[in-house]
């Protein structure tokens, strides 16, 4: 897998010029081309969030993110544990949360700013895979009629030729198309994840946004799925968000990942490299939990101390040092900016040249 260098890294807040509209289907003969690059000119980013911000009464939920997501095929994992806001930043790109600061621009346009004809084509260009898949099957519409709705609410094909339409993507997913004729309770839960993503797929989407789309289902129907996003990916001309707590999922699926601590990034980068070398001791203590198979490669695990903040009322300085191994006074009264420490590499922590150079943490260790 090609990794395009800066392409899905966090960025520091700035403001950037309008990018250009990238086609949906390069295949589509009813669309025009792409404009060719001109030399030396980075392509611009299809998703740009800038400082975003989301508050649900006291808590900060997103704190200042900034990311940048390529045009497909394209992936950047959004990884962290419960309660960084990888969810929420999700559900905020797809306006099913709203934004306290900060924007969202897709294709160079705000996405908040979105009213009637370009919300509606908007939504068509950005959806969303939940968890469960429950949450967006109902349970009282077969999964033919619940993967043609889609097809007939944005007119992409006429209400006759919906069903036969449904039943194709059920194939590109990799089930039966006589499941058509099923509810969703008869299926698996890896066969419900596959309908979900076949109905997000029936609107010809730009953006996917992959909410922990294996956590709910057992391992053998994680592997299928995570095969059939890598195939569509490249079929489909896809970019999308992967928002998970599985590293051994972003190295599969992800050219660039964004690690999520209280809201906050703490540090983004090519995703081989950054869970290479982590230049962040949260990612180092994420790193070291991943299991290895072979036992020469194992590592021992890093423990940290206590559980996250409290969201409502953060640690003053970086959110990270009550539990950080390595804080000094400086983390304590100061917080570290989001900056660059190599090629493509942005890191926000004081001590992140200490980490790179391998200081140990100190922290507790285990064996298992």
């Amino acid at each position: 897998m090609t990794r395009p260098e800066g392409s899905g890294a966090a960025v520091p807040p700035g403001p950037e010029g309008p990018a250009r509209a990238v086609s949906p289907n390069p295949g589509d003969a009813n669309r025009a081309p792409p404009e060719p690059e001109e030399p030396g000119r980075a392509a611009p980013p299809l998703l740009e969030v800038t400082d975003l911000a989301v508050r649900f009464g006291p808590v900060r939920a997103v704190d200042g993110v900034s990311l940048r997501l390529a045009a497909g095929p394209f992936g950047l994992g959004l990884v962290g544990e419960s309660g960084s806001g990888k969810s929420t930043i999700g559900r905020a790109v797809v306006r099913l949360v709203t934004a306290a600061g900060g924007q969202i621009r897709f294709e160079g346009k705000d996405v908040d700013a979105l009213r009637g004809p370009a919300l509606k084509r908007y939504r068509r260009a950005a959806q969303i895979v939940f968890q469960d898949p429950d949450n967006s099957l109902d349970p009282r519409m077969r999964i033919g009629a619940s993967v043609a709705e889609p097809l007939i609410a944005h007119r992409i094909v006429a209400r006759r030729l919906a069903a036969e339409r449904a039943r194709a993507l059920l194939a590109e997913v990799g089930l039966d198309p006589e499941l058509a004729g099923r509810y969703p309770h008869q299926l698996s839960g890896g066969q419900r994840q596959r309908v979900a993503i076949a109905r997000a797929l029936s609107v010809q989407p730009r953006l996917l946004v992959l909410d922990e789309p294996t956590s709910a289902i057992d391992v053998k129907a994680q592997a299928r799925i995570l095969s059939q996003i890598a195939d569509l990916r490249a079929g489909r001309n896809l970019a999308y968000l992967l928002i998970t707590h599985n590293l051994g999922i972003v190295t599969e699926l992800c050219e660039q990942t964004a690690v999520l601590y209280l809201g906050r990034v703490v540090e983004s980068g090519p995703t081989t490299e950054l869970l290479s070398v982590p230049a962040h001791p949260y990612t180092q203590a994420l790193r070291s939990a991943v299991p290895e198979i072979d036992m020469a490669a194992r590592r021992s695990r890093l423990v940290l101390p206590g559980e996250p903040p409290d969201a409502a009322s953060p640690p003053p300085g970086c959110v990270f040092h009550p539990r950080c191994p390595l804080a000094i006074d400086r983390c304590a009264t100061e917080v570290p900016a989001l900056r660059e420490v190599r090629p493509g590499r942005e890191v926000a922590c004081h001590r992140a040249e200490d980490v790179l150079a391998g200081v140990k943490t100190g922290a507790r260790t285990s064996s298992g």
